[in-house]
């Protein structure tokens, strides 16, 4: 059974992994990311942190719950924006709101509350599929991924050391 800091590294690599191919999904195939795209990079990012900390830290007691719960609520939040975004992809035409601003002009323009209240509601480029594997969207595959790393998370960093 591997030890606590091999298994955050690899909760690390996978998060490295996920926003790699986020970045050769923009740069190389040309898919331009929504502002719900970006949120969930930013939640992966998260995610990522906690497992880094969690692997260079390698704590013992109470620190090793502290890095559980920090992994936990990045994963949670990264699974209720890839739902939300899911949902928004599931909706009905004519029942998606209308493409808005960009999100570097919202961000630029509006308080940060307004942002992420706006972003979250969704927007028609939100709805838009533009990339499928195995019949599932990447915002399905993010949930997918999100619920794996925050599993993770939380074994690896409640196991006991031995």
């Amino acid at each position: 059974m591997p030890n606590r800091r091999v298994l955050n590294l690899f909760g690390f690599l996978c998060c490295l992994g996920l926003l790699g191919f986020a970045w050769y999904s923009q740069v190389v195939l040309k898919l331009e990311p929504c502002p719900l795209c970006i949120f969930q990079r930013v939640g992966v990012a998260s995610i990522g942190a906690g497992f880094l900390l969690a692997a260079l830290h390698n704590p013992v007691g109470w620190g090793r719950h502290a890095y559980t719960g920090l992994i936990a609520v990045a994963a949670l939040a990264t699974m209720a924006i890839a739902a939300r975004h899911v949902w928004i992809q599931h909706l009905p035409p004519g029942s998606v709101p209308v493409c808005g601003a960009t999100l570097d002009y919202m961000l630029d323009v509006f308080p940060l509350s307004d942002v992420v209240r706006k972003v979250l509601t969704g927007s028609g480029e939100c709805a838009k599929v533009s990339w499928r594997f195995l019949t599932l969207s990447m915002p399905a595959w993010v949930l997918i991924a999100a619920g794996g790393l925050g599993a993770l998370g939380s074994y690896a960093n409640s196991m006991r050391r031995r």
